[in-house]
């Protein structure tokens, strides 16, 4: 069987870093991009790229489509957060680059995803995934990060009618809280809290290996369009985290995706 290929932006660290890493341990070659992105292993491609550029993100998809000929999975990851986000001030006493996130992080979704269809047409089957989260619907760290994820989500939503007949599908999945070395750091020297906190987490690989079930599912075209969330994918396909831990879904809490809407107008 071919090795399929993928493109994973924003794989530097956290999310990114993790699902390349899972896609690459589920047998895929992978093309892992960010301003600081390192060797990312075996069958792993690190390019970096920064995604405000766009002609260096036109020129990463020359590159695919000439040295692999294919291109079968885009991640749309990358993100301009910054290091106030989490802040509880109100938006206009926090610095205005946060909104940085409508550019790389929304508007670069786009670019990626247009420079990626084409390849992705022309092999006649693919995937773009957007990682959200509930920020799309509920307050979740201010307006630019909540429009950000909201603008990802309805990406999804209207790029699956543009790809209907295509072979190509469009899911957008909401993540749950994210272990990463930046989480883990924060809890150092309280091992036990860290411990807690894992129990409702997930690794930043858990959302490569739904990415990599996804495509595969025959039953992909019915979930294009959709936004999903991902501890409920993994019902979906029986797959548990590390140590066998099975993330649980904010659902109740935070709020359900929206639905997108059957009625298209052009």
């Amino acid at each position: 069987m071919d090795t399929p290929v993928a493109v994973v932006t924003g794989a530097s660290r956290g999310a990114g870093r993790g699902i390349a890493a899972a896609l690459l341990s589920d047998g895929w070659r992978v093309y892992g991009t960010g301003r600081t992105v390192t060797d990312l292993g075996e069958r792993g491609i690190a390019v970096q790229l920064d995604h405000s550029d766009d002609a260096a993100v036109g020129a990463l998809f020359e590159r695919v489509g000439t040295e692999a000929g294919r291109l079968d999975l885009l991640v749309n990851n990358a993100a301009a957060i910054h290091d106030d986000l989490v802040n509880p001030k109100p938006f206009w006493e926090k610095p205005i680059e946060l909104a940085d996130v409508l550019d790389v992080g929304l508007r670069s979704a786009y670019v990626a995803s247009w420079y990626a269809a084409p390849l992705l047409v022309a092999g006649g089957k693919g995937l773009i995934a957007f990682t959200s989260s509930p920020g799309s619907v509920c307050y979740l760290h201010g307006p630019a990060y909540g429009a950000q994820k909201a603008g990802v989500d309805k990406l999804a939503a209207d790029m699956a009618v543009d790809f209907r007949g295509t072979g190509v599908a469009t899911v957008s999945i909401w993540m749950g809280i994210l272990l990463t070395d930046k989480l883990r750091a924060a809890f150092a020297g309280q091992p036990d809290a860290l411990a807690k906190t894992a129990d409702h987490a997930e690794t930043p690989e858990f959302t490569g290996h739904l990415i990599n079930a996804l495509y595969r599912d025959p039953q992909l075209a019915e979930l294009s369009g959709h936004t999903v969330i991902g501890a409920e994918l993994a019902a979906r396909y029986g797959i548990t985290d590390a140590e066998g831990r099975v993330p649980p879904s904010h659902r109740e809490m935070l709020g359900a995706p929206r639905e997108p809407s059957a009625v298209v107008v052009r």
